[in-house]
């Protein structure tokens, strides 16, 4: 089988152990992210793509210009990128795979103690020569803080939320979670603290992490009046999804001082410009959507999905 696997931006598949999975198949890996004219035209051939997450939209418009193309294996489950049900009226199979909130959950707690310590900022200072500074700015040469005492919300109680309450607890942070009744009661359940409300939640927590999924229902979820309600201290803490926040919101809140810092994995357009004014903000700690991004989750991802290749030619053989 023919089969491509699509933006593998670090192209670190090929050296995953996993990847032998693969032998005796003819195999490209692409690295570089493609419009869909250049996947019209590079993936003309390919019978399967492997899909790194959500990097790829796979469109109607996108499979109707691939003629050949049998099958879509995606790594973790499907989240909107992918068309259904023109998959489906093509008769292209979509093969889901497994998913781990570790290496998402110890990226945002990595972003929280960054962000709060400033330790990107100090780096970058020390770099040029600069001792013991933030900034070369005096607004914004301000020193970091400590977790202990201060508040993590928690919007989205999930497997991810539940890493990032017990990591709080070992940090002596007070928990606060906010969601949907099913969450809230577990979260009670689990000795937390639940917010009265989502204008309390906001308003209390010195940290407000997202942990929730991209639909319908939860896009724009957090709007301007939401982050207006924060602290001029607080961290709003981002690695799900941007699209959560209300378009424009948080550029334009952290301008005016409410929230007064984030730390951001995810962006509406990815990969981000060099020129774009996220990161030439002071008060923003960004990483390039690193969150499943570490050599054990690809492992995991990878297995899963190309095994899922194998038992799809296996099928076709047997058929």
């Amino acid at each position: 089988m023919k089969i491509a696997i699509l933006e593998d931006y670090q192209d670190a598949v090929r050296h995953l152990p996993c990847f032998a999975l693969l032998d005796g198949h003819e195999v490209d890996v692409f690295t570089e992210p493609m419009d869909d004219d250049a996947m019209a035209e590079r993936l003309s051939q390919h019978e399967a793509v492997v899909l790194i997450r959500e990097r790829t939209h796979m469109t109607a418009a996108l499979m109707e210009r691939l003629p050949r193309l049998r099958l879509i294996s995606q790594t973790g489950k499907v989240s909107g990128n992918v068309d259904m049900a023109a998959a489906q009226q093509r008769g292209i199979t979509v093969l889901e795979g497994v998913g781990d909130p570790t290496a998402p959950a110890e990226l945002s707690w990595a972003l929280l103690m960054a962000a709060y310590r400033r330790l990107p900022q100090y780096v970058s200072q020390l770099q040029g020569g600069h001792w013991q500074r933030v900034s070369g700015e005096a607004v914004h040469d301000t020193i970091g803080r400590a977790l202990k005492g201060d508040v993590l919300g928690i919007w989205g109680y999930g497997k991810i939320g539940q890493r990032m309450a017990r990591y709080a607890r070992a940090f002596d942070m007070e928990v606060l979670v906010w969601g949907r009744a099913p969450s809230l009661e577990l979260a009670r359940t689990d000795g937390h603290r639940v917010a009265t409300s989502k204008e309390a939640f906001f308003a209390e927590a010195d940290v407000v992490t997202l942990h929730l999924r991209l639909n319908d229902a939860t896009r724009g979820i957090v709007t301007a009046s939401d982050l207006d309600g924060m602290k001029p201290t607080a961290l709003m803490l981002n690695t799900s999804r941007a699209e959560l926040i209300e378009t424009g919101a948080l550029k334009a809140a952290l301008q005016q001082g409410r929230p007064g810092f984030a730390a951001l994995d995810v962006f509406e357009q990815e990969p981000l410009n060099t020129n774009d004014s996220w990161l030439q903000m002071p008060n923003v700690v960004a990483t390039p959507h690193l969150g499943y991004v570490e050599q054990k989750g690809y492992e995991l991802y990878f297995s899963a999905a190309l095994r899922n290749v194998l038992d799809f030619v296996a099928r076709e053989k047997a058929s």
